[in-house]
């Protein structure tokens, strides 16, 4: 009499793939892939009223996504603000970060930037002005402003790309640093692409037209 049911026998049954975690559940390979972690810029258009950037930051600390910097301020219309986050993380922690923004209630808009998005970063530098004509010879050759003098400091602005801010304090580091603050970057799309916007409403009639919403796949 035959027991059981129909079906291969068990030498012939497929065999899951991936390990079991501590829950013991299985993982997916692919999605255990290890992924190179990438800087990026993510920029959001919120409602501006109060606790929006508390819940956004919130959101990063439960989630534990490796945040570079984040600003956030005013933008045309006074109702809206523009908050600029900058993250490296691997393509997938990238996503994550996109939709787990778009899940906050205030957010209205979210988009990857492209690479060569208009990004620009304000630094404060003070120094000992032990050699000030050598001093403003450096604020000169990264296009510095200085702000405040005395007999033993100086404090130089420089607003640039990372890199040349980054390549500014270098620099300056010859003389002495007393302190540095910088903004963390902002940034806004080339052109007339727009960075972030809210999404157009739709004609009544239901005829295709293009909305200004911006996700990561329109990069």
């Amino acid at each position: 009499m035959k027991r059981g049911l129909d079906g291969p026998a068990p030498e012939e049954r497929p065999t899951p793939q991936g390990r079991r975690n501590e829950q013991g559940i299985r993982i997916d390979p692919e999605a255990e892939a290890t992924h190179e972690p990438r800087r990026t810029a993510i920029s959001a258009l919120v409602e501006h009223e109060p606790g929006v950037l508390s819940d956004v930051s919130g959101l990063f600390s439960r989630r534990q996504f490796n945040i570079e910097s984040l600003t956030v301020g005013p933008t045309e219309d006074e109702d809206l603000a523009r908050i600029t986050i900058v993250v490296e993380e691997p393509d997938p922690g990238i996503d994550q970060v996109e939709k787990q923004l778009r899940k906050l209630v205030p957010v209205i808009s979210v988009r990857e930037l492209e690479p060569d998005a208009m990004r620009r970063e304000l630094a404060l530098v003070k120094v000992t002005a032990d050699r000030p004509d050598q001093v403003a010879a450096v604020a000169d050759m990264y296009d510095g402003k200085t702000v405040d003098s005395s007999p033993e400091t100086a404090t130089i602005e420089v607003t640039g790309a990372r890199q040349k801010i980054e390549a500014a304090i270098d620099t300056f580091s010859q003389f002495g640093i007393r302190e540095i603050s910088r903004t963390g970057t902002t940034a806004l799309a080339r052109g007339t692409d727009q960075t972030a916007a809210p999404e157009t409403a739709q004609p009544a009639d239901g005829a295709n037209q293009e909305t200004y919403t911006q996700t990561a796949d329109d990069d």
